[in-house]
């Protein structure tokens, strides 16, 4: 059977799993099993179950993952973020758009210290979400914002994602992270600057605030600095030990994770219910993503050992386009691919297919794989399946409908389409922070 031949068939067996609505992990699981025996050749099977315990359950860099799950769940329950948001939603209300520039804040700094998009939209939105509404911004702005500036996360440092990218490619997980900090910061500025634009043209939708409460703006900014001094120490321990080189990433979860303990028992927080609550729950993340790495191990063994993997890389290279409008069409499918898969899942379908013909073109792939996490961000944001639009629809009031949700997160997906158009633009964004770092 040609390579053409079984590329189509095994697609064919994934899409149509999907659409039947089975977990991801299992369909390429079956799909990679389906394919091999259609194609003849189940001796392969051997093979991939030996590239499974060699890439995934023998790759050392992965176990940040759960690690970094762990810390996120600690400063969750360590209630750090609470306090700041009050300050900040104290000391911003008055400026037309302050609540709104509150939440991006926020947004960045949990993004920063978590890298979980449903921990930081669900703190967030129980945070912000009913003050915005009460104090009469839209619904469309509120939710939206909520939601984008939630999936900062995946984006900014320290992030599962970009940990999964690197584990995939020949990039270090401190060069990447390096990479993917200013694109994610100026993200963030962007949001900012949409919610101040806004509030300029459009007071009534994003309005001042009359507050009751009488504390002076010295009290305010003393409370932020000593709410906020935690995560920053976190930030730090993470980040700064790993940009350094002081320690892997690997090394740095577990630093992290310390440290987010430890915020948990010095603001009296700790609870043994909620720590073997968090330890649980870090399990079951932490098995979900693996679960689909060795699912997606096993479809793409199979893929490239039966010779689809070839073909569809030929049929990359037979386009004969100029490398920008083939880089256009990469990343036009990863946007389609979001509307239906994770980001884990298009991550590990597309790196094999995409990274190789990257290379042949010479076209740096830290600069690529940063744009790609780009646009993953709009996998979040995407109807049907965007996880971020559910998580908002779980936690909005009655009031707020799933129109309202999808309506509001389509401007902050066209500031994604447009930050990802500056990294084409200037590709320093991505490059200077490692060239300078890393660079002897």
């Amino acid at each position: 059977m040609s390579g053409e031949t079984i590329a189509i068939i095994m697609a064919g067996i994934l899409v149509l799993g999907l659409f039947m609505g089975h977990p991801l992990a299992f369909v390429l699981g079956g799909t990679a099993i389906l394919g091999a025996v259609i194609a003849g050749r189940t001796q392969i099977l051997g093979i991939v179950v030996n590239r499974i315990y060699g890439d995934v359950l023998d790759n050392y860099v992965l176990i940040a993952i759960p690690l970094f799950v762990l810390m996120a769940r600690f400063l969750s329950d360590s209630g750090v973020t609470d306090k700041m948001f009050e300050a900040l939603r104290l000391l911003m209300a008055r400026v037309t758009g302050g609540l709104g520039l509150a939440v991006v804040l926020i947004s960045i700094l949990l993004a920063a210290t978590t890298g979980i998009i449903g921990a930081s939209i669900t703190v967030i939105g129980v945070m912000a979400l009913k003050p915005m509404l009460q104090y009469g911004y839209s619904k469309r702005l509120s939710t939206g914002l909520i939601a984008a500036s939630g999936c900062l996360g995946i984006l900014i440092p320290p992030s599962i994602m970009l940990i999964l990218m690197a584990s995939n490619s020949s990039l270090s997980v401190g060069v990447l992270f390096a990479g993917a900090m200013m694109p994610g910061m100026v993200l963030g500025l962007l949001y900012a600057l949409y919610v101040a634009a806004v509030a300029f043209f459009r007071p009534d939708l994003a309005p001042a605030v009359k507050l009751e409460e009488k504390i002076g703006r010295g009290a305010l900014i003393k409370m932020l600095i000593i709410e906020a001094l935690p995560p920053l120490v976190l930030i730090f321990g993470i980040l700064g030990t790993m940009l350094m080189g002081i320690a892997t990433a690997t090394e740095a979860s577990a630093v992290g994770a310390l440290l987010a303990l430890l915020i948990v028992i010095t603001r009296g927080r700790f609870e043994w219910r909620t720590f073997t609550g968090a330890l649980k729950e870090t399990a079951r993340t932490s098995a979900m993503i693996l679960f689909i790495v060795v699912g997606a191990t096993a479809f793409t063994g199979v893929f490239n050992i039966t010779g689809g993997l070839r073909a569809t890389q030929a049929l990359l290279r037979g386009l004969e386009m100029e490398p920008w409008m083939l880089i256009t069409v990469m990343m036009l499918i990863v946007f389609v691919l979001g509307m239906f898969l994770d980001w884990t899942g298009i991550v590990l379908l597309s790196f094999p297919i995409f990274l190789p013909v990257i290379q042949e073109m010479g076209i740096d792939p830290l600069w690529f794989i940063v744009l790609m996490a780009v646009v993953l961000q709009t996998s979040f944001l995407t109807p049907p399946f965007g996880y971020a639009l559910f998580y908002m629809r779980a936690i909005a009031p009655d009031g707020v409908k799933i129109s309202d949700i999808i309506i509001g997160v389509l401007p902050f997906i066209g500031l994604i389409v447009l930050m990802a158009i500056a990294i084409a633009i200037f590709p320093q964004l991505v490059t200077w922070l490692p060239g300078l770092l890393y660079t002897n």
